[in-house]
């Protein structure tokens, strides 16, 4: 379990919010990472691994005209699931991966091209077309690599967003009731 993924849970246990995935490439792995967590059921409601193109539009609502002029590996996309995944889930925050992990090149993308998304209060509005935060990534490394690093990535996207969004008096009362952690 990695440490991002444990603050997170402990930001948004604190903050009283929840959280939703979407997950294309990393079929399932954002959502395992965070269930590591003890405590993780407080926040945590669920995830959508939209692997399949048609899933994304289908389960999602990410725009079908957008996924036929695009393809699934785009920015827009990633953003319309992570509101998608907080929309259908009813979460506060909605993080999605959408790229491509290898061997081979998938809609004219090359291997090691993936988007993260963050979706929120702040960031954007649940549903929105295109709210939120989105990250693009040129990763290097095998197909393992690459997964593990967008989940790596779109922790770390989330938890800039929480910690953005936190002024020094909350930072202070929140360091006080964690024993000074």
């Amino acid at each position: 379990m990695s440490s991002t993924a444990t603050e997170l849970v402990r930001l948004l246990t604190v903050r009283g919010e929840t959280l939703a995935v979407a997950e294309s490439l990393t079929g399932g792995l954002v959502a395992a990472e965070i269930t590591e967590v003890p405590g993780a059921s407080k926040v945590f409601r669920g995830s959508v691994t939209a692997y399949a193109t048609e899933l994304k539009h289908g389960l999602l609502g990410v725009d079908a005209a957008l996924l036929a002029r695009q393809g699934a590996v785009d920015p827009q996309v990633a953003a319309q699931m992570a509101a998608g995944a907080r929309k259908a889930l009813g979460a506060d925050w909605g993080i999605a991966t959408t790229g491509v992990a290898g061997p081979d090149p998938q809609d004219g993308k090359p291997v090691g091209t993936v988007f993260v998304a963050a979706d929120g209060p702040v960031t954007g509005r649940a549903g929105s077309a295109g709210g939120g935060k989105v990250e693009a990534l040129r990763l290097n490394g095998s197909r393992a690599e690459i997964r593990m690093e967008s989940v790596r990535s779109v922790l770390a996207l989330l938890l800039e967003q929480l910690a953005g969004e936190q002024t020094g008096n909350e930072r202070a009362q929140d360091t006080e009731r964690n024993g000074g952690f």
